[in-house]
């Protein structure tokens, strides 16, 4: 991994503009490495494809294990949704895709690299895709995630994702952007309950 440009960049003070995005794309992970989310770029391709191909496929069949069916997924991510990447210098660290983009109630996916996960990066990535979506006016997300999973179901249920539906393997989950939970995520840093 290549060094990160914000190194030190310290955002707990901002209290946003009006030219912000939907979420400050500044983050500091639980480690203390200055991480930067932004928009899904195909210059970064190659980096997205490495980070995947350094995830185990999961009971989900995701992300696809053989390399040409994970770029035809990673092609059918960008052109049918939009996508937002967690960003180490140049490295791909996380990645979360929405799909379809015109739906009013997409739903979405989020993979962190192995070396990457328990420190607050795949939360981060929630969050902004929270944000994004209220952003665009969506009116809520969905998403299915395996009941092995607890850590993640935590982390859904703790930004205000309730379960929908259940079956052997997965749980269905959805969060209404009309909830009040979704302007917490976009509030600046400063503003923002630590």
């Amino acid at each position: 991994m290549t060094a990160n440009a914000c190194t030190g960049w310290d955002n707990t003070g901002c209290e946003g503009t009006e030219y912000c995005p939907p979420r400050c794309p500044r983050f500091v992970d639980r480690q203390g490495t200055a991480l930067l989310i932004r928009p899904y770029d195909p210059d970064r391709y190659d980096a997205l494809v490495a980070m995947y191909e350094s995830i185990q496929t999961s009971t989900m069949g995701l992300p696809p294990s053989r390399r040409e069916t994970l770029e035809r997924w990673i092609h059918g991510l960008a052109a049918d949704g939009w996508n937002l990447l967690a960003t180490l210098g140049d490295d791909v660290v996380g990645h979360v895709a929405v799909v379809p983009a015109d739906a009013t109630d997409p739903e979405f996916v989020i993979f962190v690299h192995p070396e990457f996960q328990d420190r607050g990066i795949g939360t981060e990535l929630l969050q902004q895709v929270v944000a994004y979506a209220d952003d665009r006016n969506y009116d809520e997300l969905n998403l299915n995630v395996s009941r092995e999973q607890r850590r993640a179901i935590a982390v859904y249920e703790k930004v205000g994702f309730d379960v929908t539906a259940t079956n052997q393997m997965d749980l269905e989950m959805r969060l209404p952007l009309a909830d009040e939970r979704v302007a917490a995520v976009q509030k600046p840093p400063a503003t923002r309950d630590r």
